[in-house]
């Protein structure tokens, strides 16, 4: 199995056993807490509940359905995007509030208390569906029994799953193939309890419930002639095709007039993702670019006194689908390099400038990238861009490396705010960062990019790793 590929199997695997009922709670819990506390809100500051009321409940409800409550995460993970969810849903519902003047139908003392009591409630509930769905689904009355046909990377990988996430409500039994032990992956976490032409038999005479097929896509005679011998069971059955061990990128389901297709690699902005991703750029540059020209002006006049050349220097970058694109920086240093060698700037470097290494070392150097978003090249959060030169040279080296570009080069990015700012002297420290940038177009939410834009503020203060 590859080095990416144990993440893509554990998002994309998981994600399909079906509807349990820690998913169902899950995605009900934030909106229901949400609508709750607006009706206690209301009461406790003896508002009628009329139709302003009921209008604002369903509308919250509508953005917010289905929550994304997932009982397996970290606790600090939770809270982290409770926070920012939170304060993404009060700037939008105060902008469309504003804008129709439907704010003013509450009193402002409601609004407040809405505000407060909304992430306290759902912090608390939280934690105690946690607990009691962690003992109602300890029990065998709660699981679903299951089993799995192939002892391989996959199928063992899934089982690990059911046997670590207790909230996914599987109790797995065990394994079914035809291959010797010998052939086994070394971890084998379940019973092996016998050959697939005995597996039939063995879930009919014990009730077993869901089927997972992680037999690999050549055994497609095999496979049918399975399906087949099942059709006599009332089990549910899953086909977990081996294509999720390599690097899944936005993987997804799809037809093409009515055959099934599987996204492999794709960019996670299309459609909808898209239009947010664009506009959310558009609208946050604009505003930082109208704060801070002033200070990029005595920017503009800091670099031009410090050495002779231009204020900005532009640099051939790979952007979206790989294609060159023009990056602007800050002049830091005496020289221009972009040709088919650029030297990676290092700590003590000669080339860097004294008023060079001041805006290297608190970004400001980044600051005209604001236009390069504004002429759509860049995002605002999103894999940093490399020079051409260094493109080449890791592609090579990097399995997976040219994936990070099905979006647009960022500002700022998720590997940026993880440690992995700055200089890559060795292979090991690049191959974290696209690592990141890959979990990155895995996960992405507008949320995620906000998080990423606070916390981009805050390791600029204190990281040393840019010269």
């Amino acid at each position: 199995m590859n080095k990416y590929g144990y993440r893509s199997l554990k998002e994309h695997l998981t994600q399909r056993t079906g509807f349990t009922l820690s998913s169902a709670i899950g995605a009900f819990l934030y909106p229901s807490v949400i609508i709750a506390c607006l009706l206690v809100a209301a009461a406790w500051h003896d508002e009628d509940i009329g139709s302003a009321y009921i209008t604002l409940g369903v509308l919250s409800f509508a953005i917010t359905f289905p929550g994304e409550a997932s009982f397996n995460e970290k606790p600090r993970q939770i809270l982290q995007r409770l926070l920012t969810n939170w304060l993404l849903f009060i700037v939008l519902m105060g902008a469309l509030g504003i804008a129709s003047t439907y704010i003013w139908y509450f009193p402002q003392n409601t609004l407040i208390t809405w505000f407060v009591a909304t992430p306290v409630v759902y912090a608390l509930a939280y934690a105690v569906l946690r607990i009691m769905l962690s003992r109602a689904l300890s029990s065998p009355d709660g699981q679903r029994t299951a089993v799995i046909a192939g002892v391989n990377d996959t199928g063992v990988f899934l089982a690990k799953q059911f046997q670590n996430n207790p909230y996914l409500g599987t109790r797995l039994l065990g394994f079914f193939d035809d291959h010797s032990p010998a052939n086994f992956p070394r971890e084998v976490s379940a019973p092996v309890i016998g050959l697939l032409h005995d597996l039939p038999d063995y879930v009919k005479q014990n009730h077993i419930e869901v089927i997972y097929l992680a037999l690999p896509m050549a055994a497609q005679p095999h496979i049918l002639d399975l399906l087949d011998s099942l059709k006599d069971t009332t089990a549910s059955i899953y086909f977990v095709p081996d294509i999720f061990i390599t690097d899944i990128i936005q993987g997804r389901f799809g037809s093409i007039g009515g055959i099934p297709i599987v996204a492999v690699c794709e960019t996670p902005f299309t459609g909808i993702n898209g239009l947010v991703k664009r506009t959310s750029d558009v609208a946050l540059s604009s505003i930082i670019l109208l704060l801070l020209s002033p200070l990029m002006l005595m920017l503009s006049i800091g670099v031009k006194l410090s050495s002779p050349g231009p204020v900005i220097f532009k640099q051939r970058r790979y952007g979206l689908d790989g294609k060159e694109i023009l990056v602007y920086k800050f002049r830091s240093m005496t020289v221009c390099d972009d040709g088919e060698v650029v030297k990676q700037a290092t700590k003590g470097d000669v080339r860097i400038t004294r008023f060079g290494a001041f805006i290297r070392k608190t970004s400001l150097d980044e600051l005209p990238q604001f236009f390069n978003v504004l002429q759509g090249r860049m995002s605002i959060v999103g894999p940093r861009p490399h020079a051409v030169a260094h493109n080449e040279t890791y592609r090579k080296a990097i399995k997976g490396y040219m994936i990070r570009h099905k979006v647009k080069p960022g500002i700022t990015g998720w590997a940026q705010v993880n440690g992995y700012r700055g200089e890559t002297e060795t292979l090991d420290k690049m191959e974290k960062r696209i690592e990141y940038d890959l979990e990155y177009l895995r996960n992405w939410s507008l949320a995620q990019d906000l998080r990423i834009i606070f916390k981009t503020a805050l390791v600029v203060v204190k990281d040393r790793n840019a010269w």
